[in-house]
C-alpha cells in the first residue's frame, strides 16, 4: 500500500477519538467521519508500520447506525466527533470504550451489567458467580435531548480573508476558525450574543486579535448560562488594558438577552495559547452569575470550574453520592474538589466534609458556596492532598476518614495523592474521572498496591455528539479492612 491509493474499507470500529478503524486488506486504517458499519471509499493520507490514515471520499454503504447530520459544519468543526451516529450507539460506544480501558490498561476482568441491578451490588455480583472478582460495568447514562446542553462557550474571534470580523469554533488540531455563531451544543441565545458582539466590534471599530501579528483587541468570548436561574454571563477576553464604548455592548445585551446579568473583562497580552490571562475586571453586574443542582446554589466566575452539562452533572454528582453510602455521621475528603460542587452535594448527607484544591481562587469560591447554602459542616483547604490531608490526619490522629471522593484532571491522580489514600485507609473510595485510559491505571493501583476492590463503575455522558465519556467508581476495603 502507497500513500494517494485508493482503497474500499469495511468499518468495524471507533478510536477513542472518534476516527473509523477498518483494514484495506489486512492493513489497519484509521478514517475520519466513518462509523463502524459503514463501507467507504478512502484515500490513504498516511502510513506508518502497522497502521495508516485515510480520507473518506464517499459513502458505498451506510452503517444501520448512521444518522444525517445536523450541523453542516460538523465535519470542518470537528467539535461533534460522533454527530452522524446515532445516539443509542454513542452510549453503547462510551460503554464499551470504558470496559475495554478497564480490561486492558487496568487488567480487570468486567462485563456489562443489566441497568436494573445498578443499585444492588449483591444482585449485580450475582449475574456473573464464575468471577467474583469480576467488575460491573453500567450502561452509560445518557440524556433525553442530547443537543443544546451545554452551560459555557468560548469563542475565539478572527479576521476572514475578505479582511471581515468572524467568529466561530477552531478546526480539528489548528487555530483555523470555522465561522459560526450558532453552535447546535449550546444555547440559542448564545448566538445571539456573539451577532451582537460582532455589530458592536463593527460600531465601535474594535478589532480581533490577530495571532500572527499580535495585535487586534478581542480574542475570545467567554459565555456562561446558569440552566435553573436563566442568568448569563458575558466576559470579553482581550489583548490590551482598555476597552472602548463597552457601555454600549452593556445596552444592546441588557435590551436584547433575557437574562443577562453580568459583563467581565479578562486580560490576556501573552502570545501563547492560554484563553484566560490572570486578571479579570468586573465592567457591569456582581462579576459572576449562580445556578443551582439539585437545589445547591453555587456562584460561578468566568474562571470558575464548573460541568458544561448541569443535567448531566446532577446524574454523575447524584452516583457519586449513592457511591459514597453516607448515614449521616460520616467525615468525607474530597480532593481536588474544586469549587465544592461534590463536596456541597456531600454535605447534605455527611458529618463533616473536607475539601483540598490546589488553585486558590477555587478555594475561596468553594467557601463562598458553602456559605450561600448555609453549609456549616465543611472546611476547605489550598494546597496538594497529599500534603494537606497526611498533615491534617497527624493533627487529628483520632479521627477516623470515612470516605475519599476524587475528581481530577484528564492526567488522573498524581501518583502521591494515591499513595495517601492508601496509607489513609478510608473505607470506601468514591473516583470521578473525565478520561477511562487515567482511571483504569489508577484503579489498578488502588486495587494490586492498596487493597481495594472496585465494586461499581457507571459511565455518564456529559458531552453527546462526542465521544468523551465520565465515568463514577465506587471502591471498597482497602489493606487491612
Amino acid at each position: 500500500m502507497k500513500k494517494n491509493d485508493i482503497v474500499t474499507v469495511s468499518v468495524t470500529d471507533l478510536t477513542t477519538e472518534g476516527e473509523g478503524i477498518g483494514r484495506a486488506g489486512a492493513f489497519p486504517l484509521f478514517i475520519k467521519d466513518a462509523i463502524p458499519g459503514d463501507t467507504v471509499r478512502a484515500v490513504v493520507t498516511k502510513l506508518k508500520k502497522n497502521y495508516g490514515y485515510g480520507k473518506m471520499l464517499e459513502i458505498l454503504k451506510p452503517s444501520a447506525d448512521r444518522v444525517p447530520m445536523r450541523c453542516p459544519l460538523s465535519r470542518r468543526c470537528g467539535g461533534c466527533q460522533a454527530g452522524e451516529t446515532d445516539y443509542a450507539a454513542q452510549l453503547r460506544f462510551k460503554t464499551r470504550k470504558v470496559m475495554e480501558n478497564l480490561q486492558r490498561l487496568g487488567g480487570f476482568t468486567v462485563y456489562e451489567a443489566a441497568a436494573e441491578y445498578a443499585a444492588e451490588t449483591d444482585a449485580v455480583r450475582a449475574e456473573f458467580p464464575s468471577d467474583p472478582d469480576a467488575v460491573p460495568v453500567f450502561p452509560c447514562i445518557g440524556m433525553e435531548e442530547p443537543w443544546r446542553y451545554r452551560d459555557k462557550a468560548q469563542v475565539p474571534f478572527g479576521k476572514n480573508k475578505a479582511g471581515e470580523t468572524i467568529c466561530g469554533f477552531y478546526a480539528g488540531r489548528t487555530h483555523d476558525i470555522i465561522e459560526s455563531e450558532d453552535c447546535l451544543l449550546t444555547p440559542p441565545e448564545f448566538a445571539d450574543i456573539l451577532r451582537m458582539i460582532k455589530r458592536w466590534m463593527k460600531q465601535s471599530c474594535i478589532a480581533p486579535y490577530d495571532e500572527t501579528s499580535g495585535t487586534g483587541l478581542l480574542r475570545h468570548v467567554l459565555i456562561r448560562k446558569g440552566f435553573c436561574t436563566g442568568e448569563i454571563l458575558v466576559c470579553l477576553i482581550v489583548n490590551g488594558r482598555r476597552v472602548p464604548k463597552t457601555d454600549a455592548l452593556i445596552a444592546s445585551l441588557k435590551a436584547e438577552i433575557a437574562g443577562f446579568k453580568t459583563l467581565s473583562v479578562n486580560i490576556n497580552e501573552t502570545r501563547g495559547n492560554t484563553i484566560l490571562g490572570a486578571e479579570t475586571r468586573q465592567i457591569y453586574g456582581p462579576g459572576h452569575i449562580e445556578d443551582l443542582l439539585s437545589g445547591v446554589r453555587f456562584r460561578i466566575s468566568p474562571q470558575s470550574f464548573y460541568q458544561v452539562n448541569p443535567m448531566q452533572t446532577e446524574k454523575l454528582y447524584g452516583k457519586a453520592l449513592e457511591y459514597a453510602g453516607l448515614t449521616g455521621n460520616e467525615t468525607v475528603w474530597d480532593l481536588y474538589c474544586g469549587i465544592g460542587t461534590i463536596s456541597l452535594f456531600l454535605a447534605e448527607k455527611a458529618g463533616k466534609v473536607y475539601g483540598v484544591e490546589i488553585v486558590p481562587q477555587a478555594v475561596l469560591d468553594a467557601r463562598e458556596n458553602a456559605k450561600l447554602n448555609g453549609f456549616s459542616n465543611t472546611e476547605f483547604f489550598t494546597g496538594k492532598a497529599e500534603e494537606v490531608l497526611p498533615a491534617w490526619v497527624e493533627a487529628h490522629p483520632d479521627e477516623q476518614i470515612d470516605v475519599i471522593t476524587v475528581d481530577p484532571p484528564r492526567k488522573g491522580c498524581d501518583e502521591k495523592c494515591l499513595e495517601t489514600i492508601g496509607r489513609m485507609q478510608p473505607k470506601r473510595v468514591v473516583y470521578v474521572s473525565c478520561d477511562s485510559a487515567t482511571l483504569a491505571r489508577d484503579l489498578k493501583i488502588l486495587t494490586q498496591q492498596y487493597g481495594y476492590r472496585v465494586e461499581k463503575v457507571q459511565p455518564v455522558d456529559m458531552f453527546p455528539q462526542t465521544v468523551a465519556v465520565e465515568t463514577v467508581v465506587q471502591l471498597s476495603g482497602g489493606n487491612g479492612r
